[in-house]
């Protein structure tokens, strides 16, 4: 019996790879964001040459948001970042670094940190930072009526008091492990800019960034241009970066191919063979804190039944996924968050097993598997997941639609829901990274239940009332050690109870011309372009 199930798998894999092979392979199709035409063949790419410093980068999605307090999606956080700089900054191994703050420090209850502001700071209209604008930009995030996603992040701040121009002391009614990275994703708006924009502030950005905002015209390009004026001497070194959105993987590789794309993230990993080595182009991999999943939802049929959520983790083959979907490029998700995370803890379960699923199916009422419909963005990588995902879970009986979105869409599909029961969404094919870089990004965000849409992005409406309760301990906790035993509860009770399908973490991939130096993608799947520098 075993080896007849073990030829059965293979024979159902080849078929699964041929399946999608033929029907989603990176090709020459529409190009969403640009002109590009088909590139040359890998063989006679030349190395190439850059006689401007006018920089275009493709990326695979739309922005939705330029606002650094409401951005949560990697490439708006991207784009916001170019632009606004936060008290701290990340590096690009996702530790904290200096950035408006030079220094600070943190009194021994955990309640009151205090930041040294950098001098001769100004923002893109001329207004100085100091204290009073770090002060009014805490009192816009911690305002209920804006609903800004990271009003909750600074929701134990009690006061921010601004002793002189360039100081600012927050106090918090209880300690919170995670402030300093919260305190890192808060860019700084312009208080000038907040008075006279209003509401448009978030389609016109004013920050104290390398880069300056120039237009935004939505589905088609962001462009940044220098700031003359930047506190640190030597940078930027190029005069813009045009970011444009381009969800099909054949049009981004055939841009850098042609040269009309300096840099491409993702780089499309069933053609990253292709071009490796080749003169003119080259590729940067990097080990990443993205966390590939399906989200199910908890609180409506048949999800609602933890057996059946079981059933599909164990339906799927997450080692083919990495092969077939990831081109290897990844590995399979073992816990509810990255390796490369704060408080990792390794999970183990949920190996691919036919028979188990059509049991647990079977056990939970659902001997023939339902009809399902699975949700996702509508670039050419998410597409492929998606129809993975489908061809693995007929097997069990589980018919599922593939219904992809272009990202401001799908959500406002998710988001405009203001409960559960409002809620369409049944599953949802997604990543997440926690760009703040620690276990709290990677956890309440995902699996509080005060973070059910609109408030957060728990879109398996999950709550346990465990779980709520580690995670407020965990936030309170001083003492590193006792904040990772907290973590690893979190994540073995959060693993059992299977609110996600786990599916893989992502290494990340980008392809660049060899002219380009200093664009890097950061472990959280941000690019960073402030050191950017044609060759």
């Amino acid at each position: 019996m075993k080896a007849g199930r073990k030829v059965w798998s293979v024979l159902m894999l080849t078929l699964i790879i041929a399946v999608i092979a033929a029907g989603c392979g990176g090709g020459n199709g529409k190009n969403t964001g640009g002109n590009a035409q088909p590139g040359n063949s890998a063989g006679t790419t030349k190395t190439s040459t850059k006689d401007n410093k006018d920089v275009v980068i493709a990326v695979n999605a739309n922005f939705i948001t330029l606002d650094p307090h409401n951005a949560s999606d990697t490439n708006s956080i991207s784009g916001a970042r170019t632009m606004y700089e936060g008290l701290l900054g990340f590096d690009e191994n996702m530790g904290l670094s200096p950035a408006l703050a030079t220094e600070y420090k943190i009194s021994d209850d955990g309640l009151t940190y205090t930041f040294t502001l950098r001098e001769g700071v100004k923002f893109h209209d001329g207004t100085d930072f100091n204290s009073e604008a770090v002060a009014i930009n805490i009192a816009r995030i911690q305002d209920e009526k804006n609903n800004l996603r990271l009003r909750k992040s600074f929701a134990k701040v009690a006061k921010v008091e601004t002793p002189d121009a360039k100081t600012v002391v927050f106090t918090l009614t209880e300690p919170y492990n995670a402030f300093l990275n919260k305190v890192a994703m808060a860019g700084m708006i312009s208080p000038k800019a907040l008075e006279e924009k209003g509401e448009n502030i978030v389609k016109e950005p004013v920050g104290t960034g390398a880069f300056k905002f120039k237009e935004w015209v939505q589905g088609d390009r962001l462009v940044v241009v220098k700031n003359e004026e930047y506190w640190q001497v030597g940078v930027p070194k190029v005069d813009s970066v045009t970011f444009r959105p381009v969800p099909e993987n054949g049009s981004r590789i055939a841009m850098l191919k042609t040269s009309e794309a300096d840099f491409i993230y993702p780089m499309p990993t069933e053609q990253v063979s292709e071009v490796e080595g080749v003169e003119g182009i080259k590729i940067n991999k990097v080990d990443s804190t993205i966390v590939r999943y399906v989200t199910l939802n908890t609180t409506k049929k048949p999800y609602d039944d933890l057996k059946v959520r079981q059933a599909i983790n164990y339906a799927i083959n997450k080692e083919a996924y990495i092969k077939v979907v990831k081109s290897g490029l990844g590995k399979k998700l073992d816990s509810t968050m990255s390796s490369k995370t704060q408080h990792y803890s390794q999970q183990n379960g949920y190996d691919f097993d036919l028979e188990k699923a059509k049991s647990l199916l079977a056990e939970a009422g659902y001997p023939n598997g339902f009809e399902a419909e699975i949700w996702g963005e509508n670039d050419s990588e998410t597409i492929k997941g998606m129809q993975f995902i489908s061809q693995q879970l007929a097997q069990v009986g589980i018919k599922v639609e593939v219904k992809s979105m272009e990202g401001g869409t799908l959500s406002d599909m998710i988001n405009s829901a203001k409960t559960p029961e409002e809620a369409k969404i049944q599953m949802w094919y997604v990543s997440w990274s926690p760009s703040s870089g620690d276990a709290d990004g990677a956890t309440r965000g995902l699996f509080s239940s005060e973070m059910w849409p609109p408030a957060g992005a728990n879109t398996a409406y999950y709550k346990n009332e465990n779980v709520d309760k580690w995670i407020a301990e965990a936030n309170k906790s001083i003492d590193p050690k006792v904040a990772k035993d907290i973590y690893a509860n979190i994540q073995k009770t959060i693993w059992e109870d299977a609110p996600w399908a786990f599916m893989g973490v992502d290494q990340i991939v980008s392809g660049s011309r060899d002219y380009l130096n200093g664009v890097k993608v950061y472990p959280d799947g941000s690019i960073n372009i402030r050191q950017a520098e044609v060759k």
